[in-house]
């Protein structure tokens, strides 16, 4: 009976998303509050620093969890240190596998599920999020994603995997896996993954990106960017509007990036328009300086994130004490 119940939620999913997707106007998004609740830098005595990332996303009265951090434990005391209730947050988007990102998942649903059964239940997952992968021990499958599966099925919840982008709500965009238009190396480069193929290097082929509709234009949302943060900008723009990008969010993997890499990035970037950066997580403290002088955004429109940092749509970046 379970697992007929799991199959129908399944579905009703499915076909919630394909018929949004398919919906011919443009709709935006009018209210959007995007709140960090995991990254290195914390803003408080009561908050937790550590490398990983989780984001609260609230736009037009629906809530949706963005990654889940990496210690079982530190988006539920951070949550809690910021007096959000996320027991009201029926779904989850995950990046992608790795641990800084899914580490918090099944604590979070076990522990909001005593509030509310169906909080956190639903989490979406771009295709090849649960394929078999190698790190630095080669012949030992380690993908983190793979290993906590079982264990979320078990508290009822299901996964709703994505191999193309999809409208979740009115103005609300995942976009599923991303082609590699241009050769962003934004992954570590040590470990394999079993594609369909064969083994390969592994290039992260589910990451998958938030974006969203405004009047202002579109906000981006990421976790680590490794299909690359402008191969991500540009996939946006051709699946939901050739807009201007009013604001990007979230880890971009440029913390070792070279001098060439950070010129040719600012470089689209300010070709895209961008109005507002809050660079969290593996983005690196320089490149969210180096955006700022290139770009000529000044501090108030971009800045590194800080635990409890927040983009509002109408109002911008709030850094908090710390990161402004």
């Amino acid at each position: 009976m379970r697992s007929l119940r799991f199959l129908v939620i399944l579905v009703l999913a499915h076909g919630l998303s394909l018929a949004q997707s398919a919906q011919p106007e443009l709709a935006h998004v009018q209210s959007l509050k995007i709140t960090v609740l995991s990254t290195m830098l914390a803003d408080g005595l009561d908050q937790t620093g550590e490398w990983g990332f989780s984001a609260l996303v609230e736009a037009d009265g629906h809530r949706i969890l963005f990654d889940t951090g990496k210690h079982q434990d530190v988006v539920l005391k951070n949550a809690r240190a910021l007096d959000i209730d996320l027991s009201n947050v029926p779904e989850v988007v995950l990046s992608h596998n790795h641990g800084d990102h899914t580490g918090g998942l099944v604590t979070l649903r076990r522990e909001m599920m005593a509030k509310s059964p169906s909080a956190l239940s639903l989490v979406h997952v771009g295709e090849g999020i649960f394929y078999p992968r190698t790190s630095f021990n080669p012949g030992i499958h380690d993908n983190p994603a793979l290993l906590l599966k079982p264990e979320f099925e078990k508290t009822g919840g299901v996964f709703v995997s994505h191999d193309k982008p999809v409208q979740l709500y009115p103005g609300v965009w995942l976009t599923g896996p991303v082609p590699r238009k241009y050769p962003e190396h934004n992954w570590s480069g040590s470990g394999r993954v079993q594609m369909p193929s064969g083994w390969v290097e592994d290039n992260i082929p589910e990451d998958q990106s938030l974006v969203f509709d405004t009047d202002k234009g579109l906000v981006v949302l990421l976790g680590c960017g490794h299909a690359g943060i402008i191969n991500t900008l540009e996939y946006a723009r051709s699946i939901v509007r050739p807009a201007r990008i009013h604001a990007v969010i979230g880890g971009i993997h440029l913390f070792a990036a070279s001098d060439a890499t950070l010129d040719w990035t600012a470089s689209k970037l300010g070709e895209f328009g961008m109005e507002n950066f809050m660079g969290a997580h593996c983005t690196g403290i320089e490149p969210v300086f180096r955006f700022r002088t290139a770009l000529h955004l000044g501090r108030e429109h971009c800045v590194v994130a800080a635990v409890g940092s927040s983009f509002e749509l109408g109002k911008g970046i709030d850094p908090g004490n710390l990161a402004q």
